[in-house]
């Protein structure tokens, strides 16, 4: 259950604003009467290793269900490991369960069905905070913000949104921009949440080529948020976009929709967005969202990422337990090619945070409370939870990328968990001793120094 949360309106902000902002150019038209649309769901997804003479048709008759996903494009250069197909299916799972076990046996390939429904949230239990008076997106985007007349910076306040000046001293984002001042330009982020408020005036400007963007849990084309503001999942994204733009305020964001309004989501959907991102030029893909157990579909999506230089980010939850969700429990695994990392978080003390899950394979903690951000309807809101950690190390991986790299992309992640600040120094988190990263929080400045040629 998502606990409510506080907004705060703009001070500044016009009649005219509130009535809608302009679209980016090519921005498809959001209809009034899409709200609630959902794409069909199964209960169960099925992923097949594909074969000389299958056929959509051959596999429908074989296991019945409806074929989500066809991928056999990239088998010649990416290997048969590549070539597969996903179907989803509803009915008695024994029965089901036979038919797999069937084409398994005859065709001498592992196929495999698991649970699709309801399998992912938006980064676990998250928790409502409040903070702050007032917002200054009438002020412009983030890039106006970074690249015009307002300056981001003054005297260690961060204008744009003063709220987090506090947080963004902490991982050293100031001189961050100072070292890396493409800003993340050229870098494509993923967004894979309840999508984004695509009005918002904060992301004008700021998000990839419309032709990019999808909603998976509609099956259309327009990753808009959806909801009542303070209930479920509504606005998350918005939030988590928006933290990676403050960070890296040149960086484009690919908004993909995979969870409802409730903040829950598909097995197939969650995978279908990370092969969706990786076809659509995102260099890197933030996951602020999980599930207790693993999923071996959604594995095999962030290792085809992972094996063309894809960076994945992705929660820890927030459950306060000795073990993280999946995707991030993974993210160590060697057939993730060290482009995979987990993200845990503390507070500004850098003390774990009361909610955050911990154990010895996560890899890096961040500030993830009282996180301001853009809220859908021109709105600014705070959240907690590693949902909003995660994104502070995504726009820092795309500040480091928007410059010239002096070391291997591969090593690039593991140069983020190397150079965190200790966490453990002077008998802090003791209860929790490794098992909030290689050495703890992030630090920017460490970072980029480790990664960036000057």
């Amino acid at each position: 259950m998502l606990p409510s949360r506080r907004v705060f309106t703009l001070t500044a902000l016009t009649a005219g604003l509130l009535m809608g902002c302009t679209q980016q150019q090519g921005v498809p038209s959001l209809n009034a009467d899409r709200p609630g649309q959902v794409a069909q769901r199964y209960d169960s997804v099925v992923s097949v290793p594909l074969q000389s003479g299958d056929t959509p048709g051959g596999l429908t008759n074989s296991l019945g269900g409806e074929v989500l996903a066809w991928n056999e494009t990239d088998c010649v250069t990416a290997g048969t490991e590549s070539c597969f197909a996903l179907l989803g299916m509803n009915g008695a799972h024994g029965a089901a369960a036979q038919r797999v076990q069937t084409l398994s046996a005859q065709r001498g390939r592992t196929v495999y069905m698991e649970s699709n429904r309801d399998v992912f949230s938006g980064g676990g239990t998250l928790t409502a905070t409040m903070g702050g008076s007032r917002g200054t997106w009438a002020g412009g985007d983030f890039l106006a913000w970074t690249g015009g007349s307002r300056g981001t910076w003054a005297g260690g306040v961060y204008n744009v949104v003063p709220e987090n000046s506090q947080n963004w001293r902490k991982i050293r984002l100031e001189q961050a921009h100072k070292m890396a001042p493409n800003l993340g330009l050229g870098i494509t982020v993923a967004v894979i949440d309840t999508g984004v408020d695509l009005r918002h005036s904060a992301f004008q400007g700021s998000l990839s080529d419309p032709s990019t963007w999808r909603d998976f849990y509609a099956a259309d084309n327009v990753p808009q948020e959806e909801g009542t503001l303070g209930v479920g999942g509504y606005g998350h994204g918005t939030n988590v976009a928006g933290i990676v733009l403050q960070v890296a305020p040149k960086a484009k964001i690919m908004p993909l929709r995979v969870l409802g309004p409730d903040g829950s989501g598909d097995v197939a959907t969650v995978a279908s967005a990370i092969d969706w991102a990786t076809a659509k030029g995102a260099r890197i893909i933030n996951l602020s969202l999980g599930s207790d157990e693993n999923s071996k579909v959604v594995q095999e999506a962030v290792a085809r990422a992972t094996a063309k230089n894809v960076l994945v980010v992705s929660s820890a939850g927030n459950a306060n337990q000795n073990q993280i969700t999946y995707p991030a429990a993974i993210a160590t695994l060697k057939e993730l090619n060290s482009n995979s990392l987990s993200v845990g978080s503390v507070d500004l003390n850098d003390l774990k945070s009361s909610f955050s899950n911990y154990a010895s394979e996560l890899e890096l903690v961040a500030p993830g409370e009282n996180v301001f951000a853009p809220a859908p309807g021109e709105l600014l809101a705070a959240w907690s939870g590693t949902s909003q950690a995660a994104p502070m190390v995504t726009g820092g991986l795309a500040l480091a990328l928007g410059q010239t790299l002096s070391v291997s992309l591969n090593d690039v992640t593991k140069k983020l968990a190397e150079n965190a600040f200790d966490v453990y120094n002077n008998g802090a988190n003791q209860a929790y001793k490794d098992k909030l990263g290689v050495k703890g929080r992030l630090d920017l400045v460490e970072f980029l120094n480790s990664t960036i040629k000057y």
